[in-house]
């Protein structure tokens, strides 16, 4: 039985694509200073050898949530949006719905994943994680959770390890 890709070794895709992303953050209460989970996104993103085209900051309405995902999709020199934060199910956690609706195709197994790592972890109260990817106009969407620990396992786990290949899909 083979062992599975990640254990193999890298994709050949992955090999010499440096993805360009978008990061936004969805809070109510966060700014560039105190926003934790945006700047390990853009540093894990570095470090891997992306690069990061815009960060921004969004308050958690869907309208503006939409709008701006639509207008970054439409940005030829972005491959990737990375969003954070609103996934939740407090009246306020109004990306998922934002997203949902503009994806063309939908990534099923991120959210899936990601709930599957994160019960690892926090156990029951993963099934509140409303995380969602997918591809709007061309461009990957990944929607994580906004706090630190969730956003570590889902670039580490899942994101970081098929963003070039995905990107790749994309292109082809």
């Amino acid at each position: 039985m083979s062992q599975p890709q990640s254990l193999e070794g890298p994709h050949p895709d992955r090999e010499s694509l440096q993805v360009r992303c978008a990061v936004i953050t969805v809070s109510d209460t966060r700014n560039f200073e105190t926003d934790r989970s945006g700047q390990l996104i853009r540093d894990r993103l570095t470090w891997a050898g992306h690069s990061i085209v815009t960060y921004q900051i969004l308050k958690d309405e869907p309208a503006l949530i939409a709008e701006t995902v639509l207008q970054l999709c439409q940005r030829p020199d972005i491959d990737a949006l990375l969003l954070n934060g609103g996934t939740g199910i407090a009246p306020r956690d109004t990306t998922y719905d934002a997203i949902a609706r503009l994806l063309d195709k939908t990534l099923p197994g991120f959210g899936e994943l990601l709930r599957q790592l994160s019960f690892a972890e926090v156990g029951s109260r993963a099934m509140a994680s409303r995380a969602i990817a997918g591809v709007c106009q061309g461009k990957l969407v990944f929607s994580m959770p906004g706090s630190s620990n969730a956003v570590s396992l889902a670039l580490d786990s899942l994101i970081l390890p098929e963003l070039i290949h995905l990107v790749t899909q994309l292109q082809k």
